[in-house]
């Protein structure tokens, strides 16, 4: 049996702050692997409004997490035509992987909005949440207090609080200091720095 974190995004691009986060989760939770995986078409956002094609973001997810091998690129939803639910996506995870555990990780915006989202019912019964907050902000009172009610209206809701360290970078504000010509050294790895000036991404 493994214990398997799942990270969704755009990743557009991958910046350290999604690097962080899966090492908190690896660690505090002794995971075995952590899968990252960019979404194609995700539910809750237009696609237009994602600014580099799939296959860029694929590419520099797969260059940020080269020498991890604890790291693992999942391109289920990438590539795929339809609307990706996270449902349908743990669902299929679970179906073929049945002696496995998988924690969804997710930020605490997430957690506001989960009982939102499609078919939340069937989420919880087949994975464990990990729902991330800053540690300068002090947000854990109002997240227990949505959890309880996550538990109050569905069965097997399992979702632990992950305290993590304050990096400041957004996959947002990455893009308009790209735009603006300022440095992203400190915000994303080396060789995605290089992919996106190569590729020349988010108008560079």
């Amino acid at each position: 049996m493994r214990k398997i974190g799942i990270m969704g995004g755009t990743f557009d691009p991958i910046h350290n702050g999604h690097l962080m986060l899966a090492r908190e989760a690896y660690k505090i939770y002794h995971l075995d692997e952590v899968w990252f995986m960019p979404n194609g078409r995700p539910p809750h956002k237009n696609i237009e409004t994602i600014e580099s094609d799939v296959h860029h973001r694929v590419e520099m997810v797969k260059l940020a997490i080269e020498g991890h091998p604890e790291y693992h690129l999942e391109t289920y939803e990438a590539f795929s035509e339809n609307t990706s639910y996270s449902y349908q996506t743990l669902e299929h995870f679970h179906n073929c992987n049945p002696d496995d555990e998988f924690y969804f990780i997710i930020g605490a915006d997430s957690l506001f909005t989960l009982d939102s989202w499609v078919h939340p019912e069937r989420i919880f019964p087949i994975c464990t949440i990990l729902a991330a907050y800053r540690d300068e902000i002090d947000t854990s009172g109002e997240m227990l207090e949505q959890i309880h009610k996550l538990e109050s209206s569905y069965e097997s809701v399992d979702i632990r609080l992950m305290v993590t360290p304050l990096i400041h970078v957004s996959s947002h504000e990455l893009r308009k200091k790209i735009k603006n010509g300022e440095s992203i050294q400190k915000d994303v790895p080396e060789v995605v720095e290089a992919y996106i000036r190569e590729h020349r991404l988010f108008g560079a």
